[in-house]
């Protein structure tokens, strides 16, 4: 061994300067010799017990942390029960907005004015109806009346007087409302 290497092992190592060459001969050539020197080392010493200390914290930590697994996977759970449920809502709510989409469909202005319009129309037909019912009645009637039978009595007269001209009320007032309507008279709000 040369003296720089010794010169720079007791530099390096000033806790080996007390050592004879000898020794440190015998500490490179004797491995268990060297491990115990290098053991007892402060620097070792202290780099072992900062290992412990760090390794029973991680141990502590992991301790804890085990500690804590069985609320965390009972969280999770939660959580993705909380999430499913959350996605069957947001299903569910684009059901709903659909159907209140089609349920308001039958109440914007241009399908209302469309079934005011039908409805004239079919109110029309009905009184119609209503009149050439009660002619071929009354010329059944007159007929019969020649073959010995009565004729339709002032009540049943006033009867359908009374029903055509209430049908054709609600006829004429569709069809005042649908003139308003067209003439854009008619205003919607949306409350």
């Amino acid at each position: 061994m040369t003296s720089d290497v010794v010169t720079q092992l007791t530099t390096d190592f000033p806790e080996l300067a007390h050592l004879s060459r000898q020794d440190l001969e015998d500490l490179l050539n004797d491995n268990n010799y060297f491990q115990a020197v290098f053991h007892s080392l402060p620097r070792v010493k202290a780099m072992h017990d900062a290992q412990a200390e760090l390794g029973n914290a991680n141990s502590s930590i992991a301790n804890n942390n085990m500690a804590l697994q069985d609320k965390l996977y009972q969280l999770r759970s939660e959580t993705q029960d909380a999430f499913n449920e959350a996605k069957a809502l947001e299903a569910r709510w684009k059901e709903v907005e659909k159907e209140q989409r089609d349920v308001y469909q039958r109440f914007t202005p241009q399908f209302l004015l469309m079934r005011l319009r039908h409805s004239v129309s079919a109110q029309d037909d009905a009184s119609e109806r209503l009149a050439t019912a009660f002619i071929q009645h009354q010329s059944l009637g007159s007929s019969e009346s020649h073959s010995g039978t009565s004729t339709p009595s002032g009540k049943d007269m006033d009867d359908f007087i009374k029903e055509f001209k209430e049908a054709r009320k609600i006829y004429h007032k569709r069809v005042m409302w649908s003139d308003r309507w067209s003439k854009g008279q008619v205003e919607w709000r949306d409350e």
